[in-house]
This record gives structure tokens, C-alpha cells and sequence, in this order.
């Protein structure tokens, strides 16, 4: 078990999908500073496509994503996106290779297999591919054959569920009711369809649950054969997110039992064979993103954990962020003015930030930190935080020689606020955060 100390974990972090974070981000980077990167940009590039629309609303979701009851509402957006797709794909002329395709969303098995075809085929036309790898998240509860024979057609081998937790009482409590029976169904069929790599999401943290319920949830998710798990601390934000109030906010487990399923989970995953990725993540030893870990190239960028070593992500759809080295920006959130946007034949990027030298510094020290265990930080530096690394060292979660930081193994937990010492941002930052375990 990790060593407990809440006074260490007591502020909010940022999961540090980038550097800087979308806190950061403003209005005064936008569409030009997009068109600009995109015209400069040639090598490795990976895409990702943005569906912001699901079946149900889940009540603990943070994604930017609507109900898909309205199809004219739904037509409309596809239509967007495929323009935006013909007006990125040409400004990168040829010069980019696309080694991976991500779909995510919300859900992108919300709209018909016939729609989803329709999207590769647009990307096929208007991108440079370089026999991508393709990945999606679905919601299984409406995973259908014809999805799978599209999956299998198209040559998706990733997939992500959204399974959350296997107990009935807790899937009501957060407004995703599915039972196993669908979870192994969708399984099934997307194994028969080609899919290699299959991720399960689980969460702790969440209302009236306790270690047993989260052990069955494991259980399960090994019992169905995942090759990755993600286990995530649920975050209540209903301040940000107004949904998350039909959630009986009194029924969360306190900070001392939610560090203790994220440590028995964590224990439970590696006893199993599986190699912990990061603080969250786990992968049987023959997947991808394990094989990264343990050579050290794990990456980290907006879909979490990636072996993806391409430097360029560029994002579709409607609050979709591209990232380049030098720049990141986000398209439009609101589905409504991303597709006015779009009908102008305009480019969607509303918000964005340019990272300077000492951002993109800072950024690698962070990513190795959380990616790889350890950073060089350099002895200027190291004097610096001295005093906010010193309870970290006290305590023996990390250790600094040289001019160089390890977390050591009890310091896992730790990671993202030690990482956060090191954000200049964060230092006199009121944006709230979730829980860093």
C-alpha cells in the first residue's frame, strides 16, 4: 500500500493532458494562429475527430457532448465536420504522413455506421494516411453488429469502453445503467471485428462505493479479458459541471477511503500482470502502450497515456485541440457557432496559448515526470523548489541527486502534485481542479 499523507494531497491539480493547460488558453490565439501551424507543419501527424453527442447523458460526465435526439441537429454537425475536413486536410499539402486516427467524443457509435463511413471516407480523401492506426471510443450499450462489421471494414484494432463500474446500485447513482450482459456483448463483437486492443474505463470515488465493489469491477474487467484499464478518481466539479448535481454529493467517499481504492486497485492490477502505466492506466505486458512504458517512450497528450511519438496532433470537431510544438488551440466549444464557423469556410480555433521556450521546458519535465518516473530539473532549479520538493523528500516519495528528481514507487499517488510544483501557472491560479487521487 502507498503511504498516506492527505496534507500532500490536499490541493487540486491538473492532469496535465498538456503544457500548458487549457486554463491557460485564450481568445488571442485562435484560427490564424491554427492556419499558420498547419502550413508549417509536415512529417508524423496524428488526428483526432470529435463527436460531441451520446445516447444519454451520463450525470458524472465532463466531456462536451449532447443527446443525439435531434438527427437535424446531428446532420448538421457531421456536415461541419466534413467540411472542416476538406479545408484542414489541403493546408497541409501533401507534406504530413497521418499515423494514427483517434474518434472520440461523447460517443461516436451515437451516430449511424452509414454517417461514421462517411468520415473516413472524407479523411481518406482530403489527408495523407501512412497505413494509420485507428482507435474509437464507443459506449457499449448501443454497440450493434453493423457497427462491428464497419469497425472490422474500416480496420479499427483500438477500442475504448465506457464501462465505469459493474455494480447496478452505483450505475444508477450516476445516471449509466448497463448491464454486463452488454458489456460482454459489445466485447464479443468488437474482439470478431479485429479489435487487438481493448481498454476498459473504470472509476473509484464514486457515491456509496467501497473497496468490494470496486474489486468486483476489477474482477470483471479481467474476467472479459481487457487489454488496458483505466482507472480513474471521479471528479466532483459541479461548479464547472452543472449535471454532476443530480449526483447525492454526500454519499462520495471521503479522501482517505478514495486513496485507499486507487491503492488496492493498483496493487490488484500488478498482481494480476498487468503493467502500471503512469499512476492510472494498466496494460497487459504484450499491449502497446505497456511495451512504451517499459522501453520509455511512454507520451502523454489530450486522449491520456499514448505510445504515439508524433509531434503534431491536429483535432476535428467542435472543441477538438490541436497541439503542435510550438503552439496549442482549441476549436469552438459551442456546437451551434463551431458549425457557423465552418459554413464560412473559416477554420474553428477560438482559444489557444503559445508555449514559450521555458513552456515547452517546463512541458517535458512534466511529461517525464509523469511518463517516466523521473526528470532532470537541473541544480538552479532544484534550489528553486527547494522548500515545496523538501516534504516530498522528507517523506520518501522522492529522491533529488544531481540535479535529477525521481518519484520513487510510494510516491505514484503523488506524481501530478509533484508535478504541478514545477507549473508557474499554477502558483497563483483560482481555477479549481479535481482531486489529484
Amino acid at each position: 500500500m502507498w503511504p498516506y499523507h492527505p496534507d500532500l494531497l490536499s490541493k487540486p491539480v491538473p492532469r496535465y493532458t498538456s503544457y500548458p493547460t487549457a486554463a491557460e488558453f485564450t481568445p488571442a490565439v485562435g484560427a490564424g494562429a491554427l492556419d499558420a501551424a498547419l502550413r508549417r507543419t509536415s512529417g508524423d501527424v496524428s488526428l483526432y475527430v470529435h463527436i460531441p453527442f451520446c445516447e444519454q447523458i451520463c450525470w458524472y460526465c465532463g466531456c462536451n457532448t449532447a443527446a443525439n435526439n435531434k438527427r437535424a441537429r446531428l446532420t448538421s454537425y457531421l456536415e461541419a465536420l466534413t467540411r472542416e475536413i476538406a479545408i484542414v486536410g489541403p493546408k497541409l499539402d501533401g507534406r504530413i504522413k497521418v499515423k494514427r486516427i483517434a474518434f472520440g467524443g461523447g460517443s461516436p457509435n451515437a451516430i449511424t455506421p452509414l454517417d461514421f463511413v462517411r468520415l473516413v471516407d472524407a479523411i481518406t480523401v482530403h489527408f495523407s494516411l501512412d497505413d494509420p492506426v485507428w482507435s474509437i471510443e464507443l459506449d457499449p450499450r448501443t454497440m450493434t453488429p453493423e457497427w462491428a462489421e464497419v469497425m472490422r471494414f474500416v480496420g479499427i484494432s483500438r477500442a475504448s469502453l465506457g464501462v465505469q463500474t459493474f455494480e447496478t446500485a452505483l450505475q444508477e447513482r450516476i445516471g449509466r445503467v448497463q448491464p454486463t450482459q452488454d458489456i460482454e456483448r459489445c466485447t464479443t463483437l468488437l474482439r470478431d471485428a479485429g479489435v487487438r486492443s481493448l481498454n476498459y474505463d473504470l472509476m473509484y470515488g464514486l457515491p456509496g462505493q467501497d473497496w468490494a465493489m470496486l474489486e468486483h469491477s476489477l474482477s470483471e474487467a479481467l474476467r472479459l479479458g481487457a487489454d488496458r484499464i483505466a482507472l480513474f478518481g471521479y471528479a466532483h466539479v459541479p461548479h464547472m459541471l452543472p449535471r454532476q448535481r443530480r449526483i447525492d454529493a454526500t454519499a462520495l467517499p471521503g479522501q482517505d477511503e478514495r486513496f485507499m481504492m486507487a491503492a488496492r486497485g493498483h496493487d490488484y492490477l500488478v498482481n494480476a500482470g498487468y503493467v502500471p502505466v503512469g499512476f492510472d492506466h494498466f496494460a497487459r505486458p504484450g499491449d502497446a502502450i505497456a511495451q512504451a512504458t517499459v522501453a520509455g517512450r511512454l507520451g502523454r497528450n489530450f486522449q491520456g497515456f499514448t505510445e504515439d511519438q508524433a509531434p503534431v496532433l491536429v483535432g476535428l470537431g467542435a472543441s477538438s485541440i490541436s497541439c503542435f510544438p510550438d503552439v496549442i488551440v482549441q476549436n469552438e466549444k459551442n456546437a451551434g457557432r463551431y458549425r457557423m464557423m465552418i459554413s464560412q469556410d473559416q477554420l474553428a480555433g477560438a482559444v489557444g496559448i503559445v508555449r514559450s521556450d521555458e513552456d515547452q521546458r517546463t512541458g517535458r519535465i512534466i511529461n517525464d515526470l509523469l511518463c517516466k518516473g523521473h526528470a532532470d530539473i537541473g541544480g538552479a532549479l532544484a534550489l528553486t523548489l527547494a522548500e515545496a520538493l523538501s516534504p516530498f523528500l522528507h517523506h520518501g516519495l522522492a529522491e533529488l541527486d544531481s540535479g535529477r528528481l525521481t518519484i520513487l514507487p510510494g510516491g505514484l499517488p503523488y506524481a501530478r502534485t509533484i508535478a504541478a510544483l514545477f507549473d508557474p501557472y499554477r502558483q497563483d491560479s483560482v481555477r479549481r481542479f479535481s482531486s489529484a487521487v
